[in-house]
């Protein structure tokens, strides 16, 4: 449980980082270019950013599909052999192993057996699947709006420390929360928008209470309906201003201005 917490969580946070970069970077090329002036003519520049936050969602999880079988085909061939191999072995190790000893190893063997089969393999790969994609739309979105705003890499680094900070909290609290999955700040982590992914999938394998699993992903769809308006909002504005100084106080007049 603690090694499936603990792949689950980590690989939800090196797609956030290698992903959302990648639909930041597509943003800022698209407008640096000015091919972007060309693109809003015929679309809105909020459909213009879901397109680019599905596009590169679309690509990123079939890598993640074509990665699965592969370790999964490469697993399965990899125990077939090691199986088939050890089968000889036991085999010629039983006829000499006095049988207290092989009675301790069938039973070490049946345990090994049960901790597998107490995994809810299917359940786990239902929440990863849900919160895998809710927190790529969140902090794609958040990237996206980035992006937009800033008109090179160096600018956009004093907007990016308040986005990855809750992706950072995520991934160094997993391993007090793997100690404690039913903890209070286990509890508290998975409950919040911006870190429950990870905390959430880490403690899942350990079991959780059926009402904290939906209370938390219904929390996920509002934060990421959320920061998708809120993002759009900017995005609208900032993907066809060059030039312009951007802090704060900007994106917020960009958020309440009228178009």
């Amino acid at each position: 449980s603690y090694a499936v917490g603990y792949g689950m969580g980590f690989m939800i946070y090196m797609f956030i980082f290698v992903y959302g970069s990648q639909i930041m970077q597509s943003v800022l090329d698209e407008k640096t270019s000015r091919i972007v002036e060309v693109i809003v003519s015929s679309v809105r520049p909020f459909q213009l950013m879901m397109g680019k936050v599905l596009g590169v969602g679309a690509v990123g999880f079939t890598q993640l599909l074509i990665w699965i079988v592969l370790i999964g085909g490469l697993s399965t061939v990899g125990l077939g052999i090691l199986s088939g191999g050890n089968d000889v072995m036991m085999e010629a190790a039983t006829q000499q192993m006095p049988a207290e000893a092989m009675t301790q190893q069938q039973e070490m063997a049946a345990n090994i057996q049960g901790m597998i089969a107490s995994v809810p393999v299917v359940k786990i790969l239902l929440c990863f699947l849900f919160f895998f994609l809710g927190a790529y739309f969140l902090y794609g979105a958040l990237y996206a709006a980035v992006g937009s705003a800033v008109d090179s890499l160096q600018d956009a680094q004093q907007f990016m420390f308040p986005i990855i900070i809750p992706i950072i909290v995520s991934i160094m609290s997993m391993f007090f929360v793997l100690e404690d999955p039913n903890g209070g700040l286990a509890v508290t982590l998975s409950m919040i928008p911006f870190t429950s992914p990870i905390i959430m999938m880490a403690r899942i394998p350990f079991g959780v209470p059926d009402w904290q699993l939906a209370l938390s992903m219904v929390l996920l769809i509002g934060g990421f309906v959320g920061t998708i308006y809120v993002a759009g909002r900017i995005y609208r504005i900032g993907i066809l201003m060059y030039g312009v100084k951007v802090n704060w106080k900007v994106m917020k007049k960009w958020f309440t201005m009228k178009v």
